[in-house]
């Protein structure tokens, strides 16, 4: 297994599509099957903005100052999706408003994930040397298993809101 930052971002990124592709295909199904899947959804998407609010956005800040306003928005789009994700945990798959919002939030995270896939790893990748990715990665490992698991979990609470003063 890879300990590159990136890699390992882009793993959880393709976990997430996986599991919004599957959300698409239920939307019409059993109510039961939606829940199941957002809070599958919620989970990876809480683990995941932790281990980039905590470890890789406050580290290439300050290894790589030229992507301040990269990250600063990426900062504004976790802040985003993470509002829909609590409202999404405090809500029941039969509202009516249920496969708007997550729809919502997953577009709102497909455009996230594209601009970091496309317009700021790329750069990281040709700034950062392989073995600060691996370093860096490492850490997001280390963390994982500690991690919040649902967006009202206390540590996921502080790491949004350090994550909107950053």
């Amino acid at each position: 297994m890879s300990t590159d930052a990136i890699v390992l971002l882009k793993e959880d990124h393709k976990e997430m599509r996986r599991l919004f592709r599957e959300f698409e295909k239920a939307s019409d199904g059993p109510a039961e099957r939606r829940q199941e899947l957002v809070t599958q959804i919620l989970e990876a998407l809480t683990v995941h903005t932790y281990l980039e609010n905590e470890v890789m956005y406050p580290e290439i800040r300050k290894l790589l100052p030229d992507l301040e306003d990269d990250i600063l928005e990426s900062y504004e789009e976790h802040h985003v999706a993470d509002l829909l994700c609590a409202e999404l945990a405090a809500m029941d798959a039969s509202d009516a408003r249920f496969v708007a919002k997550t729809t919502v939030l997953i577009e709102n995270v497909e455009h996230h994930v594209e601009e970091e896939e496309q317009e700021w790893f790329p750069k990281v990748r040709e700034a950062l040397g392989r073995n600060q990715l691996q370093e860096i990665g490492q850490r997001m490992l280390d963390r994982r298993p500690d991690a919040p698991r649902t967006p009202d979990d206390p540590k996921a609470r502080k790491s949004q809101l350090d994550a909107a003063t950053a």
